[in-house]
């Protein structure tokens, strides 16, 4: 059976202001460097095959400096639109203690988690053993739910979230 992880972007500039990213571009803060090196060293012991990111810089940073620690080829890493975060539309930006609604342009956790079993059928269908995805909050917290429907994902509450950082096993 595949080991399929999943790591957290490290910190950025918007978790700093606790501003809703989305699929808007905030940069790595130099704790969201230190926190992307400590997930590298971490990955050291996984073994990986092979690594997929999110092409929001964010993500693919730290996806860039998690391969550096782990000597696994930069170009090698894998883009993927299905591990975007989801988008939030006119959100992006705004504060965090705005309550999310259903407004018609926020992508709706349904959609989410459709690209996250889409990844997931991709990730199967891998000549790989040791898969590792780098993705966002939000994402991880539809991703858990998919591969384990007895997860709660409670979407706003932080306690659920992985850390900036932070690699889970998913399978």
């Amino acid at each position: 059976m595949k080991r399929l992880y999943i790591a957290r972007h490290g910190q950025t500039v918007a978790n700093v202001q606790q501003r809703y990213a989305g699929q808007s571009e905030t940069p790595l803060t130099e704790q969201g460097m230190q926190d992307a090196k400590a997930a590298g060293q971490a990955a050291q012991a996984l073994a990986l095959d092979v690594i997929i990111s999110s092409p929001l810089s964010r993500a693919h940073d730290t996806a860039k400096i998690i391969a550096a620690e782990i000597d696994y080829p930069e170009e090698k890493i894998i883009l993927s639109d299905l591990l975007k975060e989801r988008f939030y539309g006119h959100f992006q930006g705004l504060s965090w203690e705005l309550p999310l609604d259903d407004s018609p342009d926020v992508e709706t956790i349904e959609a989410v988690m459709e690209r996250a079993r889409q990844i997931v059928a991709q990730v199967k269908s891998l000549d790989a053993e040791a898969v590792l995805l780098v993705s966002h909050g939000t994402f991880a917290k539809v991703i858990r739910h998919v591969i384990n429907p007895g997860f709660n994902p409670n979407y706003n509450d932080a306690d659920t979230e992985l850390k900036n950082g932070e690699i889970l096993q998913l399978i």
